[in-house]
């Protein structure tokens, strides 16, 4: 059982940073793959980004076209927690955001285990 909770949404205005941090339970985090998503109003639930559990080699990551170059997606198994940077926020990065893990990385959301979300409102 791993649970996860999401934290530093807010308000912001659009071009400003933020970054959302999931802190995980349990003592198997490095092996989970995770993911974030996001919920606008009125629309599904989309796949923003995902890191590999780590290796080696180190993580893997992927991420969403609309995200992508602005979005940094990271891991730090020690703290058990990953995090997601978001920088040059638009209005519509609006959304509730999700933490989400996985014993595989997929842009899908079949994840095993979620998080409550953090709203991020980016305001024009």
């Amino acid at each position: 059982q791993v649970q996860l909770v999401e934290s530093g949404g807010g308000l912001v205005q659009a071009g400003d940073s933020l970054r959302l941090s999931c802190a995980a339970s349990g003592r198997t985090f490095s092996s989970y793959a995770m993911g974030w998503f996001r919920q606008a109003p009125g629309k599904e639930r989309e796949f923003v980004a995902t890191i590999s559990s780590s290796s080696s080699s180190g993580a893997r990551t992927y991420y969403a076209d609309a995200v992508k170059g602005r979005f940094t997606i990271s891991r730090d198994n020690a703290k058990n927690t990953v995090y997601l940077q978001m920088n040059n926020l638009k209005p519509e990065d609006t959304a509730v955001y999700y933490c989400a893990a996985n014993r595989l990385m997929a842009t899908s959301g079949k994840y095993d285990y979620w998080g409550q979300g953090t709203q991020v409102t980016v305001s024009s």
